[in-house]
């Protein structure tokens, strides 16, 4: 029997691997809307914000933010049991953010996505879990305007160890400086800002974000990666002052990068092809 597929998933027809993949990745996505709302209150209770409750990932059990009423097992089913509910708890009747059913969805779509590109194998399940992580970061930044080290850090070594496991000793390398120049590049951008204008520009999660998303892309990556966020960074700025709901200032980068970094992850040469930017990474021998 093999130990990363002992239900043999890899020999079943592809509809049933996707299948398989969405539930899984629905269950996740439950398991991610925790990590969403607790991680930020746990981080600022230890900072020493004293007033907010005191919570770990395991306890308590589910329950409603707004009235506390503990959740049974029907209630945590993901995305059927807020539909049920028409989007609402049912012991208050208070709304339930939209952010759930929505990130157990994405979860669930990512998953299948990444199967279907990758098929059910070692790196299929690795870059899901990279992507199911991206995908809370993006949440608790857009959220927050934090990037937990708790995650950004993990995913950084996760990434190098990865490669240093599984992949050939060319992406191994391109995925050390990767980490490296994901690293400095914002580090300098940053400092380069600061001295300009004498304003923050991003926060070090930033830095530390891009590190891990070259962890596990490669060095060559971070270019359309960096391109894509600012694309999408540009267009959400300009949607949101054309409707009047935010401003520059209020906007993470994280989220961006995310975005930019799953779509590279999906696309793959494709993308970069549309972006005209296969010369760069045949240029750059990108291993990927």
């Amino acid at each position: 029997m093999d130990l990363l597929d002992p239900l043999g998933l890899a020999t079943w027809p592809t509809g049933l691997q996707l299948a398989f993949a969405a539930l899984f990745g629905l269950i996740l996505g439950s398991f991610l809307n925790v990590v969403i709302y607790r991680l930020p209150l746990m981080l600022r209770r230890s900072w020493g914000e004293t007033d907010l409750p005191q919570l770990s990932l395991s306890w308590p059990a589910s329950h409603c933010p707004q009235c506390q009423a503990q959740l049974h097992w029907y209630n945590n089913l993901p995305l059927l049991s807020w539909l049920l509910q028409k989007g609402r708890c049912s012991a208050c009747q208070q709304p339930i953010s939209l952010r759930y059913p929505l990130v157990e969805l994405l979860a669930g779509l990512l998953a299948v996505g990444l199967i279907w590109r990758y098929g059910f194998s070692l790196q299929g399940l690795a870059l899901t879990g990279f992507a199911l992580t991206l995908l809370a970061l993006a949440a608790i930044d857009a959220q927050t305007r934090l990037l937990p080290d708790h995650l950004t850090l993990p995913l950084l070594w996760a990434g190098l160890i990865y490669h240093w496991l599984f992949s050939s000793a060319t992406l191994f390398d391109q995925a050390f400086a990767g980490a490296l120049w994901g690293y400095l590049s914002l580090w300098s951008l940053y400092w380069v800002f600061r001295l300009l204008t004498g304003r923050e520009g991003m926060g070090f999660g930033d830095f530390k974000l891009l590190a891990a998303l070259g962890a596990w892309l490669g060095a060559p990556a971070l270019v359309p990666v960096i391109l894509l966020a600012s694309l999408s960074g540009l267009i959400t700025a300009a949607l949101g002052k054309a409707t009047g709901q935010m401003n520059s200032s209020s906007l993470p980068f994280g989220p961006h990068l995310v975005v930019a970094a799953l779509a590279l992850l999906l696309g793959g040469r494709e993308l970069a092809g549309w972006l005209q930017l296969t010369p760069w990474l045949e240029m750059t021998r990108w291993a990927f």
